[in-house]
């Protein structure tokens, strides 16, 4: 699993999610994009609005929020509900219906278990470095810094650089959103390689072409340095 995780709320951690998943799923992998922000879930929200995700219909008689289509995580990892196996889009899996009845951590150590070994795993992270945000990166094997350049977001960036470092979860590179360029400096100051840099394209950037190629261009790097030998790639 690997987690996409920043330091500030805002610097586009659900839009690469999204973004990152469909570019692997381009490449023929069987994604699965699971929301671990159970504060603020949108993960699902914004894949459905902006495109197909495969998994959107929830078991019969559970719970449905109309903020929250999709398969439930919790539901996923009990078993109680299947993520389809023939699709050509990533499964979202939303947070769950009462996120404060659930134990995350072991949702998502369940979750590794019951998903195929060779289905790359996105989890869309809380923002900063709370406890909430650390059970995901902990359960992850390798998580993605995601941030804007501002300076308050990229110090916030390096301090969750250094809590994923901690929960042996190290950064296998940087995603820069809505910028022009990257600075030179950038990855020497976090530790890890840019991934790719996503222009700005408001208001919907995952209908945009350029930003569309850049997570084409993160998702080649990620299936050259890291997925190439673990995840079903075409």
């Amino acid at each position: 699993m690997i987690a996409l995780a920043g330091g500030k709320g805002g610097s586009g951690k659900t839009t690469t999610t999204v973004g990152l998943a469909r570019a692997l799923s381009r490449r023929g992998a069987p994604v699965v994009a699971v929301d671990a922000d159970w504060d603020l879930p949108n993960l699902a929200e914004l894949a459905a609005e902006t495109g197909r995700p495969a998994a959107t219909a929830r078991r019969a008689g559970a719970e449905t929020r109309p903020s929250m289509p999709g398969l439930a995580v919790d539901e996923v990892a009990r078993g109680s509900a299947a993520i389809p196996e023939d699709r050509t889009e990533p499964a979202v899996l939303s947070a769950p219906d009462r996120p404060r009845e659930v134990d995350a951590a072991a949702v998502f150590e369940r979750l590794e278990d019951v998903l195929p070994e060779d289905a790359p795993v996105l989890l869309d992270c809380p923002a900063g470095a709370s406890p909430d945000a650390a059970a995901p990166l902990r359960a992850a094997d390798r998580c993605v810094l995601v941030t804007p350049l501002r300076r308050p977001a990229i110090r916030d960036a390096a301090k969750t650089a250094a809590l994923a470092r901690r929960l042996d979860c190290p950064p296998l590179g940087t995603i820069v959103t809505r910028a022009r360029s990257t600075p030179d400096a950038l990855p020497d100051l976090l530790d890890c390689p840019v991934l790719a840099r996503t222009p700005a394209a408001a208001p919907e950037p995952l209908s945009d072409g350029t930003v569309r190629s850049a997570y084409d261009a993160a998702a080649d790097r990620l299936v050259e340095t890291y997925g190439g030998d673990r995840w079903r790639v075409a």
